[in-house]
């Protein structure tokens, strides 16, 4: 391709990849790094791979189903890495106990499941215990907004709802999320 990857939407490139389906690798070139960013945050990096593989297989078989008044594919991405992810809530809310009662190192989480400057585990327990306590579709909108910095209208579409669900599961996950640190204040 004579043209640089970023010079073109990603609408552009998933019409382009129906007649060239090679041009598809320029979106995951794109995207991958930082849905597998993502993927391993909640589900670690040995997991993400699979994630990310299965997000763009997904991606690619039903890139004809790309909504065509969007230029950006991080909220489809997001949405079928968040049907991914989903499938294998089991091992993300046991990763997230398990790191609540203090038995993974914080090192193999690759970053860290908390913002950076929230460093030590007396603040680190109570929000995985709190994330873990999420209803799933709480969690993934909580996640998709603080984790990946979609903006409401972005989480509706990615998970196929209204931007109103999005903002009451964000609302009642906060609660549950700020009600659990503020019980971790002792001062």
């Amino acid at each position: 391709m004579a043209e640089p990857a970023t010079a073109e939407a990603d609408i552009d490139l998933i019409r382009r990849s129906l007649r060239e389906p090679e041009v598809f690798a320029v979106l995951f070139d794109r995207h991958a790094p930082a849905l597998h960013r993502y993927a391993a945050r909640r589900l670690g990096p040995d997991t993400a791979e699979d994630v990310v593989s299965e997000t763009f297989l997904a991606a690619f078989e039903h890139r004809h189903r790309f909504r065509p008044d969007q230029d950006d594919a991080r909220p489809w991405l997001y949405g079928i890495a968040s049907n991914v992810i989903g499938k294998r809530v089991r091992k993300e809310l046991a990763r997230y106990r398990a790191y609540a009662r203090g038995g993974v190192d914080p090192a193999e989480i690759g970053g860290g499941l908390v913002e950076d400057g929230v460093g030590t585990l007396a603040v680190n327990r109570p929000l995985v215990a709190a994330l873990a306590g999420l209803r799933a579709g709480d969690r993934d909108a909580l996640l998709l907004v603080a984790w990946v910095g979609l903006t409401y209208e972005e989480v509706a579409a990615a998970l196929g709802i209204p931007v109103g669900t999005v903002r009451s599961r964000l609302n009642r996950a906060r609660r549950k999320v700020r009600l659990a640190l503020e019980g971790t204040d002792h001062g």
